[in-house]
């Protein structure tokens, strides 16, 4: 029960690695705020957890801060934040994609966690603590092909990360990042357009094995949420089966 007591919220929490990363908190005595697009979704991992559902669509700020308000209303305050939810993008090439495809990105995967920090942040000062967990990810990194916006969209909330875990660390507020290697909600939808990826990312995993949200990286989050996590804060996690070490063969045809 590393987690009783606490209070957090957790986006995109209706499926993959975001309801994984809720059922592991409930378990370690969480109270946990489900923010997810899906209702149906959403409301079904809140009402087997025990936690609160709030429909979010983190592109919007107003709903962001809405979500922050209804975890301290319910529950009292917010101690722990995961930045996890994801719904915009493409597999393109770099020249095909729009302006509204990036907008869309970094609303939901840049501006959306900074909203959602910054409404989160005072109540975590208030009690002198505080876990914020952004999920990132390779394909920024590694900078892989066909997920311009994306990419982008990861690699600045990395940067977020970096700058508020520098500025918050006086605090006992702590920030880090999850570059997860995963068959998440997100990898689903683009192996349904491009099957024969998720062969190559297993084979090419030096596991040989993509992770399970439940067992592989919700354990880690876990972890950065506790008091365990309490000296390290600015760093990049990477959950991903030693991936990260000679990059992943990812290599979509692109028209």
């Amino acid at each position: 029960m590393r987690l009783a007591g606490k209070v957090a919220v957790v986006t995109g929490a209706g499926d993959g690695i975001g309801a994984a990363v809720a059922r592991a908190f409930a378990a370690e005595g969480a109270k946990v705020v489900v923010a997810e697009l899906s209702e149906d979704a959403g409301r079904a991992v809140a009402t087997e957890i025990g936690g609160t559902f709030v429909r979010t669509d983190v592109g919007k700020r107003d709903q962001v801060e809405a979500m922050v308000r209804v975890a301290v209303e319910t529950w009292g305050s917010v101690d722990i934040l995961v930045n996890n939810a994801w719904g915009a993008g493409n597999i393109g090439r770099v020249e095909h994609k729009t302006d509204e495809m990036v907008d869309n990105a970094l609303a939901v995967g840049f501006r959306g966690p900074l909203w959602a920090m910054q409404a989160a942040f005072p109540h975590m000062l208030q009690r002198g603590w505080g876990r914020v967990i952004n999920m990132c990810s390779l394909n920024g990194v590694n900078a892989h092909v066909g997920t311009l916006e994306y990419n982008a969209a990861k690699e600045a909330l990395r940067t977020l990360t970096r700058t508020a875990a520098r500025e918050w660390a006086p605090t006992g507020v702590v920030v880090n990042a999850v570059c997860p290697g995963a068959k998440s909600a997100a990898f689903r939808r683009v192996v349904g357009e491009h099957p024969e990826l998720e062969e190559q990312a297993d084979r090419g995993n030096p596991m040989g094995r993509l992770g399970d949200p439940l067992d592989d990286i919700a354990p880690v989050a876990v972890f950065l949420a506790s008091d365990d996590c309490r000296y390290l804060t600015g760093n990049t996690l990477f959950v991903d089966g030693g991936a990260h070490i000679n990059g992943v063969a990812w290599q979509p045809e692109l028209p």
